[in-house]
């Protein structure tokens, strides 16, 4: 198990290193790993478990019948995901999780927090964690609500890269999406989106190579 993950994750901050192995051994905590492109967890399914992202990465999909998919958000190394569906676990997954890349995932039994289970240190620790991974993924939704609500392409483009801009602290970097997938979490058709962003180019708003972008400040 990569202890260094785990030592930087927001879910186990806080924790000594036996609250953590406490921690791991009650929810029954086990590794798996997942080749590129697997469905880790299907749209329609009931959980009781969170994933921890030890290696690689994740995506969030929202996949109807007639084949779209949105790309609502990607987690990687230290993140985890279905949190809020393990917690209720009465509630079918209404995602997709999929491998992003080759990835190996921890996956802990969040649902026996609310069996008979003796109160632990750990476990108070656990639920303020997660009550802070919660609150950054709303504000992460929002986020990306406010991206989509520009109805032009250069509107939500300028907006989403404007926003990471921010995150980041810089006018220079990387983002976490290929095309298709920014595309698909900005709503996007990738061909119109491809050509708007050269035509950014071209008009001296930013500069790109792949997924690395260089926003120009305005004389």
């Amino acid at each position: 198990m990569n202890t260094d993950v785990l030592n930087k994750s927001v879910l186990f901050g806080e924790m000594t290193g036996d609250e953590r192995k406490e921690c791991l051994a009650a929810l029954n905590a086990h590794e798996k790993s997942y080749p590129k492109g697997t469905v880790i967890l299907h749209a329609g399914e009931l959980t009781d478990r969170i994933g921890l992202v030890l290696s690689g990465s994740v995506t969030i999909e929202s996949n109807d019948v007639w084949g779209n998919c949105t790309i609502l958000s990607l987690a990687g190394p230290g993140q985890v995901f279905a949190e809020a569906y393990a917690l209720l676990a009465d509630e079918v997954l209404l995602v997709d999780v999929k491998a992003n890349e080759d990835c190996r995932i921890l996956f802990l039994h969040i649902g026996r927090l609310f069996r008979d289970m003796p109160r632990a240190a750990w476990k108070e620790k656990l639920l303020k964690n997660l009550l802070m991974i919660s609150s950054h993924k709303n504000l992460a939704l929002s986020g990306r609500s406010f991206h989509t609500s520009h109805k032009s392409c250069r509107g939500r483009l300028l907006s989403y890269l404007n926003a990471v801009s921010l995150q980041k602290h810089s006018t220079e970097f990387d983002i976490p999406f290929d095309r298709q997938q920014l595309a698909d979490y900005l709503n996007l058709e990738r061909t119109n989106m491809s050509k708007e962003l050269s035509r950014m180019r071209r008009d001296g708003i930013i500069e790109f190579r792949k997924n690395h972008f260089k926003l120009i400040q305005a004389e």
